[in-house]
C-alpha cells in the first residue's frame, strides 16, 4: 500500500509531519496505513517500548532515531518535562528541514504519548501540516484480555497520580481503570517507580468506595505474540506490595449491579420489567 505523502493543503512549507501508533503487539497491530508512512518517510521517530520493535522499525526505514535517548541516562536527575521538550525539538527541527517526518509510537499515538500532541500542535503553529493516526491501544487490549464489554455497565479511565492528587468522583457500580500504577503519587517526573507508602495512600483513598477485601486485576498487555498478557487478581489490601511494573495497569470491577432508576423510569413511562 502506497500513500500520498505530499501536503495536501495550501501550506507554503513543506515539512510534514504524521504522528502514528504501532499498537501493542510487535507489527501484527499496526494499520497498512501507518506501515507505509515509516516505509516512505525522510526521518522515523520512534519511541517503543523493546528491542524486537526497534529492529523491526529499523526494517522498514533506514533513517530511525529512537527517542528514548532523550530521557535521563542513569544516575541522572531530570525532569521528563524536559525530555519531552527535547524530543519536540528534535523531531520539529527535521520539520523544518522539508523532511516528511513520521514518529512512532507505541500503542496509540494519542494516549498517554504528550510528546505526540505537543509536536502537532506546535508544528501547526508554526505553518506545517500535522496529523495523527490512531493505533490499537493497551486499554483495547485490555478489554479482550479480561473478556469484558465495558459498554454494559461502563467504565473510568484515569491515570492514578492524577487521580490522587485531583476531586474525582469515583462510580463504584462501573469499571475503574488506573493506568501508571507503578508512578501512583510520583508528581516530580524525575522518578520511574512509587514507593509503597504512596501505594498505601492510594489504598486509603480508593477505600471511600471499595473495601480491602474488593478483588482487583492487574494488567499488563503482551508485547509479542508468544507472550501472555498479564491478568492476576489480587485484593485491593495486597496492591502496595504488589509486583508492579511500567505498564501495569489497576482494573478495579464493579462493587455491585447497577440499580435503576425508579424516578427516570417514571417520567419515561417504562417499567422495571421492559429493562429486563
Amino acid at each position: 500500500m502506497q500513500i500520498n505523502t505530499q501536503s495536501q493543503d495550501n501550506d507554503n512549507k513543506a515539512g510534514r509531519l504524521v504522528c502514528v501508533g504501532t499498537g501493542i503487539q510487535l507489527a501484527g497491530q499496526i494499520s497498512p496505513i501507518s506501515q507505509s508512512y515509516i516505509e516512505t518517510a525522510d526521518v522515523v521517530f520512534s519511541l517503543v517500548t523493546d528491542g524486537f520493535s526497534t529492529r523491526w522499525l529499523n526494517e522498514l526505514n533506514d533513517d530511525v532515531r529512537s527517542l528514548q535517548t532523550f530521557y535521563a541516562k542513569e544516575g541522572e536527575i531530570k525532569s521528563r518535562r524536559q525530555s519531552y521538550d527535547e524530543m519536540v525539538e528534535a523531531i520539529l527541527s527535521q520539520v523544518a528541514a522539508g523532511k516528511l517526518v513520521v514518529c512512532a509510537f507505541y500503542g496509540h499515538p494519542g494516549v498517554f504519548a504528550c510528546v505526540s500532541h505537543m509536536a502537532i500542535k506546535q508544528a501547526k503553529q508554526l505553518g506545517y501540516k500535522a496529523s495523527m493516526l490512531p493505533g490499537i491501544s493497551a486499554e483495547a487490549c485490555l478489554w479482550a484480555d479480561i473478556n469484558v464489554d465495558p459498554g454494559n455497565v461502563g467504565f473510568q479511565s484515569l491515570e492514578a497520580t492524577q487521580f490522587l492528587l485531583y476531586n474525582h468522583v469515583i462510580n463504584p457500580y462501573s469499571y475503574l481503570l488506573l493506568w501508571q500504577i507503578a508512578l501512583a503519587g510520583e508528581h516530580t517526573l524525575t522518578q520511574f517507580s512509587t514507593t509503597e507508602a504512596k501505594l498505601n495512600t492510594l489504598v486509603e483513598h480508593l477505600q471511600q468506595w471499595y473495601s480491602l477485601s474488593h478483588e482487583v486485576i492487574i494488567y499488563e498487555a503482551a508485547n509479542v505474540a508468544f507472550q501472555q498478557p498479564r491478568v492476576e487478581t489480587i485484593t485491593l489490601a495486597e496492591l502496595p506490595t504488589a509486583d508492579l511494573n511500567a505498564i501495569s495497569t489497576l482494573v478495579v470491577p464493579p462493587v455491585a449491579q447497577l440499580t435503576l432508576n425508579q424516578q427516570i423510569l417514571t417520567k419515561l413511562n417504562i417499567t422495571a420489567a421492559e429493562i429486563g
